[in-house]
């Protein structure tokens, strides 16, 4: 079966099962990810796996028994007898030769000391029956030859369960971690700090741009819906003592929230794409941001003019949750003086410290900086995502065990790490089963839709990523799901295209994606429906018209840093 054919179908179960019948996404994704696998040929499943290193003939010298082949992974070992394979779309590898590398080339004298990193030469010592190599052919080593084949007669289950595993293996700890963060950090009322410096550094008046920065900041530690549960009370509150601009309170929560959802790690979407596509945590947190905040700013604009436009009130039934404490524990108001809340500086500190740990380790690849040894190993050893967000969550832990309020702080400590948990479970288990879905996309041979998906002005690439999540977002609902569907289709079109940017921009776009088509069958339309007392209509044309926008700017802010600042 094609690749193309099997996309489909795989589309189809997800959407399908999702949206009409409501199965919960972890049983949906795991059910396409086995129907992939099954119908994915033995053939597509070695060529996938021979291609993975993508190391080929650039150039055959005179005679044919010598030639250049690219190499700028710096994979192949001079010396190491490799074997030589041509693959082409529909058909098993066919195994051409075996070939030595010799040294690699070195660049001009006075120019640098250190090899190319992308051209090698290499000698054929001997050549199958009827065979010649020529350029686009693969060098792969003995053992991965035979390790692909050992690959395609594995059974359907075993090959998603490996997807499955390695994708929790890169991000269960992640995602645990960001959960008991976030948690803590509202349990300990360090949000609302956060929120409260904010508007008193800015001013009074100025508590919607407020509430934007702080809805975009909590963002990237907590889920999005707990960002809005969080700060709705603070906004009706406010809202009930001036009795003015409830919409652009409402709207500023969700422009912020919702960018840093889909675009800044660790949050599972961003995190889940970046891991993907094999994009540095710390590149993708950057680029992410930087998009994130001019997105959030436009819908931001945007929530000024339907203010202005549609004067809705706070309505007696949304009004009634102010009051009720359980909603947010220990928040019914905005603090006026602060008296009970922590200090900003320690509520700052888990939402930074992993961006400065990762940022400082990903700074240290290219140079140490001068630094000493001992000090470059530590950064390295806390600088690892795992760690780092292991001791941003401690310092959450000892923020919340220092502040939490009552007479059974145990019990409290406790039950919050609980409940973040089995929520973090829950998420993992839909991102792996995801992961399965994106693996045996993979091997039924995605990268090879890459000729015909691929436009010849590269750039375009973009919109067509934006434009598929878009389309899986509209069709089943969730953000997240249509990310995790997006980039097992796009993933590999852009890793095995020469694209004149980074990667990192393909995986802002698929963020950027997600964001559109918020309307009826997504459960964070009904969220802000309901909580903020608005009805269908109203929602639609405020909070679903505004990320739409955000989504649009997202992706012209993508396109343009592509091209001007390609990072390659």
């Amino acid at each position: 079966m094609s690749p193309l054919a099997i996309l489909i179908i795989a589309l189809s179960l997800v959407i399908a099962g999702v949206l009409a019948l409501r199965l919960h996404a972890f049983l949906t994704l795991i059910v396409a990810a086995m129907v992939v696998a099954a119908l994915t040929p033995a053939a597509a499943i070695q060529r996938h796996e021979m291609t993975k290193n993508d190391v080929r003939i650039a150039e055959v010298l005179p005679g044919g028994m010598a030639a250049t082949a690219t190499d700028r992974r710096k994979t192949l070992s001079p010396g190491t007898t490799y074997e030589v394979f041509r693959i082409s779309n529909g058909a098993a590898p066919v195994k051409i030769a075996s070939v030595v590398p010799d040294e690699a080339d070195r660049a001009p004298a006075g120019s640098s000391d250190k090899p190319l990193q992308t051209t090698r030469r290499i000698e054929v010592r001997s050549l199958e029956a009827g065979q010649q190599i020529i350029a686009g052919d693969l060098l792969i080593s003995p053992a991965l030859a035979r390790a692909a084949v050992k690959t395609s007669t594995e059974t359907i289950g075993r090959r998603v369960a490996e997807g499955f595993g390695r994708t929790a293996l890169d991000i269960g700890i992640l995602i645990a971690m960001a959960s008991i963060l976030g948690s803590c950090l509202m349990a300990a009322r360090g949000a609302e700090r956060i929120v409260f410096s904010l508007q008193r550094a800015i001013g009074r008046e100025q508590t919607p741009l407020a509430f934007l920065a702080s809805g975009f900041l909590l963002g990237i530690p907590m889920f999005a819906e707990a960002v809005f549960y969080l700060l709705l009370p603070l906004a009706k509150a406010m809202w009930m003592q001036s009795r003015q601009h409830y919409v652009l309170l409402v709207l500023s929560i969700v422009a912020g929230a919702t960018m840093t959802h889909s675009l800044v790690p660790p949050t599972p979407g961003p995190l889940f794409v970046a891991d993907a596509m094999g994009i540095d945590i710390a590149l993708m947190m950057r680029q992410g941001a930087i998009v994130g905040i001019v997105a959030a700013l436009a819908g931001y604009a945007y929530a000024r003019w339907a203010d202005r436009r549609w004067a809705i009130p706070l309505r007696l039934s949304a009004a009634a949750a102010v009051e009720d404490s359980a909603a947010v524990p220990g928040i019914t108001a905005l603090s006026e003086t602060g008296a009970g809340l922590p200090p900003l500086i320690w509520s700052l500190l888990p939402i930074l410290l992993p961006v400065i740990l990762i940022s400082a380790d990903s700074a240290l690849e290219s140079s140490d900086w001068g630094l000493p040894a001992w000090l470059v190993q530590a950064i390295h050893v806390v600088g690892d995502k795992n760690l780092a967000l292991t001791l941003s969550a401690a310092a959450s832990l000892v923020l919340l065990a220092c502040h939490a309020s009552g007479p059974n702080k145990a019990d409290k400590i406790r039950s919050t790490i609980r409940e973040s948990i089995v929520e973090a479970g829950e998420i993992i288990l839909v991102i792996a089963a995801g992961g399965a879905l994106g693996a045996t996309l993979r091997q039924a041979g995605m990268a090879e839709l890459a000729s015909a998906a691929v436009p010849e002005w590269k750039l375009m690439l973009l919109p067509i990523a934006w434009g598929i999540t878009g389309i899986v977002r509209v069709a089943q609902g969730s953000a997240t799901v249509a990310m995790i569907t997006a980039v097992g289709i796009i993933g590999p079109i852009a890793l095995a295209e020469n694209l004149p940017f980074h990667p990192v921009y393909v995986a802002v776009a698929i963020g950027c994606g997600s964001k559109i088509g918020m309307w009826m069958n997504d459960s964070g339309f009904w969220v802000i429906s309901r909580m903020t007392g608005m009805n269908e209509v109203e929602t639609l044309r405020t909070a679903s018209a505004m990320v739409f926008i955000e989504g649009c700017v997202g992706l012209a802010m993508t396109m343009l840093l592509a091209s001007l600042w390609p990072l390659v």
